[in-house]
């Protein structure tokens, strides 16, 4: 198989298995969400030093520095609060508007580039922009409040992203020390659950007490798929693939939950999906005349 399709297969795996997580999380009650939190970081740590004996690839330890640990820690505390808040609002009935999340988080990841990186945006991104801060008001009026579920997992995502980048660290590796960082205080949360008796790890049954345990698998394998994917398809392939997960997020919300979706709500999702379809055909158009300019330089040398 040609290595671009199996890049995107890859990274349609990842999408589909992360757009399916409103499906896993409430088969975990009566767990609650920060201890469903808790079990992840552990079992995910389990996961990847698996990965990386069977692949015997321990040497990058040597190489870690003191500003990549710093970075990874931070890291590590931004994930924990969107893997956390992401749990809760699943479980909490909150499907849709955690979709709404993963839907504007392009368009945050923009407005980082301006205000962090002091990026010149192009008058499409700007529109797209413009749009993406429309649709959060508009929703905002439909809920009574302003949509903090959907804006605290974009700029936590967003901010992950910012932090990964600047470590410069795999996958694998990377999640082994962020969740090292994190078993600590998760380990120490569960035992004490266990000890006063209201923790739920082997008290509701073994399939239960698997189901947690497989968190750490349906956290590590996605991301590992992503990242063979990303060494495989260009990042504008990539950009288009990021939108699978939150229309499967949002369908399982709407068609599997049946959460609530009034005419004003309604209203505001059409508009984040014109401000999505605006920002990608501009992202892909930039991307074409790029490729072409390339080549007419190619072609004169």
């Amino acid at each position: 198989m040609p290595d671009t399709r199996r890049g995107v297969l890859y990274g349609v795996a990842a999408y589909t298995m992360w757009g399916l997580f409103p499906l896993y999380w409430p088969l975990l009650k009566p767990s609650g969400a920060v201890e469903i939190l808790a079990h992840r970081m552990v079992w995910s740590l389990v996961v990847v030093i698996a990965v990386l004996t069977v692949r015997r690839h321990w040497s990058w330890i040597r190489t870690i520095t003191g500003r990549q640990l710093i970075l990874l820690a931070l890291a590590a505390v931004t994930v924990s609060v969107n893997w956390g808040v992401y749990i809760y609002a699943v479980n909490a009935g909150h499907v849709v508007e955690g979709a709404l999340g993963y839907f504007i988080n392009p368009l945050v990841s923009v407005l980082f580039g301006v205000l962090i990186f002091r990026e010149r945006l192009r008058r499409w991104q700007w529109i797209a922009v413009g749009l993406g801060a429309l649709a959060v008001l508009i929703l905002a009026l439909d809920y009574g409040r302003l949509p903090w579920i959907a804006l605290v997992l974009a700029f936590s995502f967003g901010t992950y992203g910012l932090i990964k980048k600047a470590a410069g660290v795999g996958s694998a590796e990377s999640l082994t020390i962020e969740t090292l960082v994190l078993l600590v205080p998760a380990l120490g949360y569960l035992l004490v659950l266990q000890a006063n008796g209201t923790g739920t790890f082997g008290n509701h049954g073994l399939g239960h007490a698997l189901l947690l345990v497989a968190a750490g698998l349906i956290t590590a394998v996605p991301l590992m798929l992503f990242t063979a994917s990303t060494l495989r398809v260009p990042l504008t392939v990539i950009g288009l693939l990021q939108y699978i997960a939150p229309v499967l997020q949002f369908l399982c919300g709407v068609l599997i939950v049946h959460e609530t979706m009034p005419a004003s709500r309604w209203a505001g999702f059409v508009v984040v999906w014109l401000a999505l379809s605006v920002f990608t055909w501009d992202s892909a158009r930039s991307a074409r005349t790029s490729r072409l300019e390339r080549a007419a330089a190619l072609e004169t040398v």
